[in-house]
């Protein structure tokens, strides 16, 4: 089954505009797939190079300049570019004796910023663009929102034929990650034991405050190594940070992050939880579906917007804040039941923000007024309707 990709539309406009697109996310998820797919359709001869094969590295052999040079009226597609980190500097000078548009497709599984030996800018040579793993629109209604929401984005664990199936392929990506990919990504020997020792326990609080020091006395490390696996986490797009808002309020103010881990089938398969009538039971269940949901927001939202929660020592929260040019847009409570009553920290929580569009996000219900300045909403009505608004 072919699920199209909406980024499609935007890395061809951007191969169009500069001579370099990167396309970052985390492995087996769709990368090299949609970069052959779209180039199939350009119309323009391309070749492909994977940066973890010997045989493609042959290719460039001790010269990748002059190989670059050779093959310069095609589309040049380099898959695991940060295994590779030296190709960065070279590809400056490439680009800056020849800045057609539309040569380089780099993909990458890590952010180059964490890469060891990557310290080469292309500012003005290039663009980012971040690959999710499938979001809502990309595959309703093909499916349920439980089933993508247990399975998670990625296409061969929601493509998977049964859960016994989608259990095996999770639980192989989990372990891939920790015994070897998470160090090769980066170019620096991460400790597996404590990796898959984080990974879990980021699991089990999978949406709460992040204490660094409580993790690092659990697994027997300080908090700065703790932190540092962290970034390599967040940078190999496996988890995902929450940063809290800090308005011009005079209240004591929650400064520590929250986190989640990034993709929900992803956090069902560290928690061991093989199916969607197992999660319903589990207790992670509300916790899983507001990160669920907060994903799902962060894939569809408009670039100008930015995310954060809200809260207060003295029980003020908001699951999460939409702030666009330095100022509230919109506060967002979320809850799994499609009955919800918000606390009444939610509404202290609207009084502090002042924000104009409010809404109660659940996985099914009806859409209609809670308060007068408060709208409940099932997720996927929220996506289609009010988001694009906001």
């Amino acid at each position: 089954m072919e699920i199209l990709r909406e980024d499609t539309v935007l890395i061809k406009a951007k191969l169009e505009m500069v001579p370099a697109v990167v396309i970052l996310g985390p492995r087996q998820v769709g990368k090299t797939t949609l970069a052959l797919q779209l180039a199939k359709h350009l119309g323009k001869p391309y070749l492909y190079l994977d940066m973890e094969s010997r045989r493609d590295i042959a290719k460039l052999g001790e010269d990748a300049e002059t190989f670059f040079e050779y093959h310069q009226d095609k589309l040049l597609i380099i898959d695991e570019i940060q295994a590779q980190p030296q190709l960065f500097a070279l590809l400056r000078s490439v680009i800056d004796r020849k800045r057609d548009a539309g040569r380089f497709l780099l993909l990458g599984s890590a952010t180059p910023e964490l890469v060891k030996g990557v310290s080469e800018s292309l500012a003005g040579r290039i663009s980012y663009l971040d690959l999710n793993p499938l979001k809502i629109r990309e595959v309703l209604p093909e499916f349920t929102i439980e089933h993508h929401w247990f399975r998670g984005g990625f296409p061969l664990a929601l493509l998977a034929k049964n859960d016994t199936a989608y259990t095996d392929w999770v639980q192989s990506f989990i372990r891939t990650y920790i015994q070897s990919d998470l160090s090769l990504l980066f170019g620096y020997a991460l400790n597996p034991a404590i990796t898959q020792k984080l990974l879990i326990m980021l699991a089990n609080s999978h949406g709460q405050l992040l204490n660094l020091q409580d993790i690092g006395r659990s697994i027997g490390v300080t908090s700065p190594v703790i932190n540092r696996y962290i970034d390599f986490l967040e940078g190999a797009f496996l988890v995902y940070r929450l940063q809290p808002w800090f308005p011009n309020v005079t209240k004591r103010l929650v400064k520590s992050s929250k986190l989640y881990i990034n993709d929900s089938g992803l956090l069902h398969g560290l928690l061991f939880i093989e199916s969607f009538d197992k999660l319903t039971l589990n207790p992670i269940i509300g916790a899983s579906w507001e990160g669920y949901a907060i994903a799902q927001i962060n894939y569809h939202k408009k670039h100008n917007l930015s995310s954060y929660f809200y809260r207060t020592h003295t029980g003020s929260e908001v699951d999460l804040v939409l702030v666009k040019a330095g100022r509230p847009i919109a506060s967002i409570g979320i809850k799994y039941s499609n009955a919800p009553k918000p606390s009444k920290g939610f509404y202290i929580g609207l009084e502090d923000l002042k924000t104009s569009k409010n809404y109660i996000i659940t996985p099914a219900s009806e859409t209609y007024p809670y308060k007068a300045d408060t709208l409940v909403c099932s997720l996927k009505t929220f996506i289609e309707h009010y988001l694009p608004q906001i």
